[in-house]
């Protein structure tokens, strides 16, 4: 198993920019692919991006696209949530996971974080 601790959320103005982190214990980091989800109150929880184990390959939504940066480090057992030009519609609670295996195209995901949130002021 694989423990996933979040960090990094707060409360920023609208085109600001914040960071995520997502710290890894338990069964060694570069097994699994990172994801990173986010709900909004009232909201399914949705796809935000995923990265492979090694970090060469990574998967976005497509409103993520070009404003969110997902990338990891194995060394450190950390996985980041790089978030600029931030919009009040991305205010949510946003959640790291894992898996083993490919993640391109994939949704679904057995380890979970608790979630850290999000909060974008207009």
């Amino acid at each position: 198993q694989v423990q996933l601790v979040e960090s990094g959320g707060g409360l920023v103005q609208a085109g600001g920019s914040l960071r995520l982190s997502c710290a890894a214990s338990g069964r060694t980091f570069s097994m699994y692919g990172l994801a990173w989800f986010r709900q909004s109150p009232g909201k399914e929880r949705e796809f935000v991006a995923a990265v492979s184990r090694s970090g060469g390959t990574a998967d976005y939504a497509d409103s993520m696209k070009g404003r969110f940066t997902i990338s990891r480090d194995n060394a450190k057992n950390t996985v980041y949530l790089q978030m600029d030009n931030l919009k009040p519609e991305d205010t949510a609670v946003y959640y790291c996971a894992a898996r083993e295996g490919r993640i391109v195209g994939v949704r679904k995901y057995d380890y979970w974080g608790q979630g850290t949130q999000v909060t974008v002021s207009s």
